[in-house]
């Protein structure tokens, strides 16, 4: 079966074409077809539904397109961001989803929009092919109420469906499905702390395959120092600031959001390769940034190691997490009462590969582990069609 598989950032379109079964799921021999990215949403490209368009096209391109036609793809997966308490699994999307997806935007305005407009365009031109929804929020929902539950008035947060949902769900369900296959076993038979380090940054505590807790919220504000999100933060603060800078809440939505993080830490760049660079060349701001970055990561592996009553391994995975030795290096810093030791030069060694980068004799092992999500929501899509 041939499935393309649509991931609707704020401003880009990945897209995936994979030719997979459940035969060839099982054995791990997906095949991927092609790949792209339609980037520069809003400025190049107008909008999202025009990026689905080229997507297409460069598709069934005459001279270099993987199909002929469009009716060759069978079937269409769509990653949509927040799935609130609706959805805890991939569905195929009908009338009643897509409103369900709607009742989410208050929760997810700046993705969930985008996420639907890329759906409607995709199905506009592709009538034919089952199209399914893969939630970001979907594998958090195994969340325990005491893990969910936020400390405001129960009526308030019932009334508006206030609660952590927790986000990179479908990375982190990723790499512990591939650690566990790594080691010839099933994920229920490992506890692990996932690190997903990009410009957006999420941490998991996963027990036995299930989520029991993630640092992302409500929404994908709350929990570590981002590129320009400011991650856990006393709401005092922005109150605070409120009144006194006399901003209005578009305005502390864009502080918070937009002009945060490592950008607004290091007044540098959210980029780390930037700020390892400044840093090295005796950027106290850039280097405060990264501390606080890394030090926001070892706090979470502890606590998550005494949510879990010990971890099997990290896992460190995305841009940063694959590719960035020296912060992976950094966050497990002062680990040592946990089992957590990382060998230096099979750190350095590892660059966007699978590598046990632990030292000989760790008790809690550290990897790395690329994530791929386009290809999971592929895997979700087909059995989601095949086995529902």
């Amino acid at each position: 079966m041939k499935v393309l598989v649509l991931n609707s950032g704020s401003s880009t379109v990945k897209y995936q074409l994979f030719e997979t079964s459940l035969e060839l799921m099982a054995a791990n021999q997906d095949r991927m077809l092609a790949r792209g990215i339609v980037d520069r949403i809003g400025e190049a490209v107008p909008d999202h539904a025009r990026a689905v368009e080229i997507a297409l096209d460069q598709l069934t391109d005459p001279k270099r397109g993987a199909v002929r036609t469009l009716e060759e793809i069978e079937a269409v997966g769509h990653r949509i961001v927040h799935g609130g308490e609706y959805f805890s699994e991939p569905v195929r999307i009908d009338e009643s989803v897509v409103e369900r997806i709607r009742d989410c935007i208050a929760l997810a305005p700046l993705h969930n929009p985008n996420n639907l407009s890329t759906y409607e365009s995709c199905r506009r031109r592709m009538p034919g092919a089952a199209h399914v929804a893969v939630f970001d929020t979907a594998f958090h929902q195994t969340l325990p109420p005491a893990a969910y539950t936020y400390g405001l008035p129960y009526e308030v947060c019932a009334k508006y469906k206030l609660r952590r949902y927790g986000f990179h769900g479908t990375s982190h369900r990723y790499v512990a499905l591939r650690f566990a296959q790594i080691h010839g076993r099933s994920p229920e038979d490992f506890k692990l702390i996932t690190c997903h380090l990009g410009n957006g940054c999420s941490m998991c505590a996963i027990d036995r395959g299930r989520s029991v807790d993630t640092s992302m919220g409500l929404t994908p504000l709350e929990g570590l120092l981002m590129g320009t999100r400011a991650g856990d933060t006393d709401p005092g603060a922005a109150l605070f600031l409120m009144k006194w800078e006399r901003l209005s809440i578009e305005q502390m939505d864009s502080l918070l959001n937009r002009e945060s993080g490592l950008s607004g830490v290091s007044g540098v760049s959210n980029d780390m390769r930037t700020l390892l660079e400044s840093a090295r060349g005796g950027n106290e701001r850039a280097r405060l940034a990264i501390d606080v970055f890394c030090y926001r990561i070892r706090k979470y592996i502890g606590a998550y190691f005494a949510a879990l009553n010990g971890a099997d391994a990290v896992v460190f995975t995305a841009g940063i997490g694959e590719h960035a030795p020296a912060i992976r290096a950094a966050a497990c810093e002062s680990l040592e009462a946990l089992g957590i030791r990382i060998d230096p030069a099979r750190n350095e060694a590892t660059l966007g590969v699978e590598a046990d980068i632990s030292a000989d004799g760790a008790a809690t092992r550290v990897w790395v582990i690329p994530t791929n999500e386009e290809l999971l929501i592929g895997r979700d899509t087909v059995r989601c069609i095949q086995v529902g």
